[in-house]
């Protein structure tokens, strides 16, 4: 087996845990799950600033994820996934929103936007700055 092979071995076991094994364990809560499951990674994996987000989203195998627009309440970050067709972004939503609540300090949530056919994910975090954590 050579490198590559080993690197796709790991992607596929990944693919089947995250498609098949979750959505069907988790059914019709799958959504509200991940994104809970998200926030409570991002506790066991703090980041000390946002910037580190895409190092960790790549480590991860959650793609490639970049910042599109920082503003005072409102951030969007553009993640470019390994693989968008029937997947479930809640997780990564959770665990953006966790982290940015963590190091800003107030009460942040998320949602994501999937477009299939650009092949990318759009999460938005809006922070309450009226809300501490």
């Amino acid at each position: 087996m050579t490198v590559k092979d080993a690197e796709t071995d790991q992607e596929f076991g990944y693919e089947i845990i995250r498609d098949y094994v979750l959505s069907e364990v988790l059914g019709q809560h799958e959504a509200d799950i991940l994104y809970w499951a998200g926030k409570s990674l991002a506790r066991k994996f703090p980041l000390f600033a946002m910037e580190e987000a895409p190092d960790f989203f790549s480590q991860a195998n959650f793609g490639q994820l970049s910042l599109e627009k920082a503003g005072k309440d409102e951030t969007t970050y553009t993640l470019h996934p390994n693989k968008i067709e029937n997947r479930c972004f809640k997780l990564e939503a959770g665990f953006l929103a966790e982290q940015k609540q963590k190091v800003g300090g107030f009460l942040t949530e998320a949602y994501e936007e999937v477009f299939p056919k650009k092949n990318f994910v759009r999460i938005t975090l809006k922070t309450d700055l009226r809300e501490k954590a």
